[in-house]
C-alpha cells in the first residue's frame, strides 16, 4: 500500500441549484434609466408610423429602438461611443437576417443562419464585455427579421428605419448628459464609498473583495469619464479615501495604514450626498495624493494615445483568439440555437425563432447559471403568455391600445428584470407576442399554443447542449488569472523595496493588481460552476487573494507614507 497522500478531488458534476433561483431581489439603483429611454426611444417611432398608417414597419423601427437599453452604467462619454457600436452591430445583423430572408424559403437554412448569428453576437457581446441587456436583443431582433416575409427591394428601406431609429436612441441615451454630465461616475463612486463602508463595519473576505471590486469599478468609470472637471475631481479624491480604508482596517494580516481613515458613517454619509443631485462632498485629500491624486490623471492621458487605443484593440482580439473562454460558451450558443430551431421545425412550431432566442438565453458562463437561467426563462414565459392572454382582447381595440400596451410591457420588463430575470420575461413574452399584432392579426390560441411549447424545447434543448458541451477552458482562465496576480504582486513588491521609486509608477502598479484580483475571483466563481473539468486549486487562489490584499495595503501605507498630509486640508 503507498504511503502516498491522495488528495481530495472535487466531482466535475456540481450540484444544481434549486432554492433561491426565483428568489427576488433588490431592484437595481437605476432601474428606471433604461425603462424610460426605451419608452421614450420606441413611443416616438411608433407614433410616427401610426400617424403614416404604416404599423406594419414596426419590427424595424423597433431594432434601433432597443438600443436605447444599452450603456446606462457607463460614463456619458464611454456610452456615446458604446450605443454607437450597439447601433451599428444592431443594423449589421438585421441587414444579414433580411438578405437570408429574401434569399430563401428554407426554414432549415434560416434556422442555421439565426444560429450562426447568435453564436457571433454572443462572442462578441461577451469579449467586449458590453453588459446588459448583452446579447440577446440582438438575437431577439435578427431571428424575428429571419422569419420576416422580404423582397430585395425592401431592404434598404427598412435598414434605414432601424439606423434613423437607432440615431435617436443614441440621443435618448446621451441626452441626459446635458443636465447631469457626472452622474454615472458620482453613483459609481457612491458604490465604492458604501461597499468600503461595509467592510470597515464587518472586515471579512467577502465584503473585502465586494469593495475591491467596487473601487476598481469607480476608477474605471473615472478613467472613461473623460476631462477631470472639478466634480470629477472631487469624486476622484472620494475614491481614494475608499480605497485607504481597505488598507486602513486591519484584515488578513494586514496593519493599519498610517493617518486615520474614515469610519462607515462618514463614508455611507458621502454615498449618500454624492448620490443626490447638489454638490459633491469635499472632503480633505488623503495622505500622498496632494498632488497626483493617485495618478489618475496621467494613466487617463495615458489611455487617450494611440498606444492606449492599440492595447485596447489588443485585448479585444486576445479575447477572441483560440483559446479564449469565450469561445466555448459561443460554441454552445451556436450548436443549442440550431438544435432548437431544428426541434421547433420538426415539430410542426411556425415561428422557431422562439426556440433560438431560448435557447441563447440559457447561455450564460457556467452550466449552473444556465440551470438557474432555463428555469427563470421557463416559469416568466409560462407565466407571461397567460397575461398575453388576458391582455390581448385591449390591445385589439385598436392600433393606439395596441403601441400603449406594446410600451406599457416594454416599461415593466425593464422595471421588473433586475428583481430577477423570471419576473421580468413576465413582461417580455407578452411584448413580444403584441409586436406580432402590428403586421397581422393572429389567432391567440395557436400563438400562446406555440410559444409555450418554442420555451420549454429551446430551454431543453439549450440545457442538455450547455451539459454536453464542456468548457474546460475555464479553469485554465483560473491559471492564467493567477499567473498575471503574482506578476502583478511582484511588481507592485519590487516598487514598494524601492525607496527611489516614482509614485506614479507605483499607483498603475496598484490599480493594475487591483484588476487582476477582481479577474481572479471572477475566474473562480465562473469555474466552479462548470461541469467536466479538473479540480480548481483553491488553496492556491485563496492565498494568491490573501498576499494581494495585503500587497495593495502595503501600496496605500507606502504612498500615504511618501507625501505628508496638506496643512489647513488645503489641495
Amino acid at each position: 500500500m503507498s504511503d502516498t497522500a491522495v488528495r481530495p478531488r472535487k466531482p466535475s458534476v456540481r450540484r444544481l441549484p434549486v432554492t433561491g433561483t426565483l428568489r427576488l431581489n433588490s431592484p437595481a439603483e437605476i432601474w428606471f434609466k433604461p425603462a424610460l429611454s426605451v419608452v421614450v426611444a420606441s413611443a416616438a417611432p411608433n407614433l410616427l408610423l401610426y400617424s403614416m398608417d404604416r404599423l406594419d414597419l414596426v419590427m424595424y423601427t423597433m431594432a434601433g429602438s432597443l438600443c436605447a437599453l444599452y450603456g446606462h452604467s457607463l460614463p456619458y462619454a464611454r456610452r456615446a461611443h458604446t450605443v454607437v457600436r450597439v447601433v451599428l452591430g444592431m443594423v449589421a445583423g438585421l441587414a444579414v437576417a433580411l438578405l437570408a430572408a429574401s434569399a430563401t424559403d428554407s426554414t432549415a437554412v434560416l434556422i442555421t443562419v439565426g444560429a450562426l448569428l447568435a453564436a457571433v453576437q454572443k462572442t462578441f457581446c461577451d469579449a467586449s464585455r458590453i453588459g446588459p441587456p448583452g446579447n440577446l436583443i440582438f438575437t431577439f431582433v435578427t431571428s424575428a427579421a429571419l422569419f420576416a416575409p422580404q423582397e430585395p427591394g425592401q431592404i434598404p428601406g427598412h435598414l434605414a428605419l432601424a439606423l434613423a431609429a437607432g440615431a435617436f436612441s443614441w440621443l435618448v441615451a446621451v441626452g441626459p448628459a446635458l443636465w447631469r454630465r457626472e452622474g454615472p461616475e458620482r453613483r459609481a463612486t457612491a458604490r465604492a464609498l458604501d461597499a468600503a463602508a461595509a467592510y470597515a463595519a464587518g472586515p471579512g473576505p467577502r465584503t473585502r473583495h465586494a469593495a475591491v471590486a467596487a473601487v476598481h469599478a469607480a476608477w474605471q468609470s473615472l478613467l472613461a469619464a473623460g476631462r477631470p472637471t472639478p466634480v470629477r475631481q472631487e469624486l476622484e479624491r472620494l475614491v481614494v479615501h475608499a480605497e485607504r480604508t481597505l488598507a486602513g482596517t486591519p484584515a488578513e494580516g494586514c496593519d493599519p495604514a498610517p493617518g486615520s481613515a474614515p469610519g462607515p458613517a462618514k463614508l455611507s454619509a458621502w454615498a449618500t450626498t454624492t448620490r443626490a443631485r447638489g454638490p459633491v462632498p469635499s472632503p480633505p485629500p488623503a495622505p500622498g495624493t496632494v498632488d497626483q491624486l493617485f495618478g489618475i490623471g496621467a494613466e487617463r492621458a495615458g489611455r487617450r494615445t494611440g498606444r492606449g487605443r492599440r492595447e485596447a484593440r489588443r485585448a479585444l482580439l486576445r479575447a477572441l483568439a483560440p483559446g479564449s473562454p469565450v469561445l466555448p460558451i459561443a460554441l454552445r450558443t451556436l450548436i443549442g440555437c440550431a438544435f432548437a430551431g431544428y426541434a421547433s421545425s420538426a415539430l410542426g412550431v411556425g415561428h422557431p425563432y422562439w426556440a433560438i432566442v431560448t435557447a441563447a438565453s440559457v447561455y450564460q458562463p457556467n452550466v449552473t447559471l444556465s440551470w438557474s437561467r432555463a428555469v427563470q426563462r421557463t416559469v416568466g414565459n409560462l407565466v407571461g403568455v397567460l397575461v398575453f392572454a388576458a391582455v390581448v382582447p385591449v390591445a385589439r381595440i385598436g392600433p393606439l391600445a395596441l403601441i400603449l400596451c406594446v410600451l406599457a410591457f416594454n416599461f415593466a420588463a425593464e422595471a421588473l428584470i433586475t428583481r430577477n430575470y423570471w419576473l421580468g420575461s413576465i413582461a417580455v413574452t407578452p411584448m413580444a407576442l403584441l409586436v406580432m399584432e402590428f403586421a397581422d392579426t393572429h389567432p391567440a390560441g395557436g400563438l400562446i399554443a406555440d410559444r409555450a411549447l418554442d420555451t420549454l424545447v429551446g430551454a431543453a434543448v439549450g440545457l442538455l447542449v450547455a451539459i454536453a458541451v464542456p468548457n474546460r477552458r475555464a479553469a485554465g482562465r483560473v491559471e492564467r488569472a493567477l499567473t498575471a496576480t503574482a506578476e502583478a504582486r511582484g511588481r507592485a513588491e519590487d516598487l514598494i523595496a524601492d525607496l527611489n521609486s516614482d509614485d506614479l509608477a507605483l499607483d498603475l502598479a496598484r490599480r493594475r493588481l487591483t484588476s487582476c484580483l477582481v479577474e481572479l475571483r471572477d475566474a473562480g466563481d465562473i469555474a466552479a460552476g462548470e461541469w467536466w473539468q479538473r479540480a480548481l486549486p483553491e488553496e492556491e487562489m485563496l492565498a494568491a487573494e490573501h498576499a494581494g490584499h495585503r500587497t495593495l495595503a502595503a501600496t496605500a501605507q507606502r504612498r500615504g507614507a511618501s507625501t505628508p498630509p496638506p496643512e489647513n486640508g488645503a489641495v
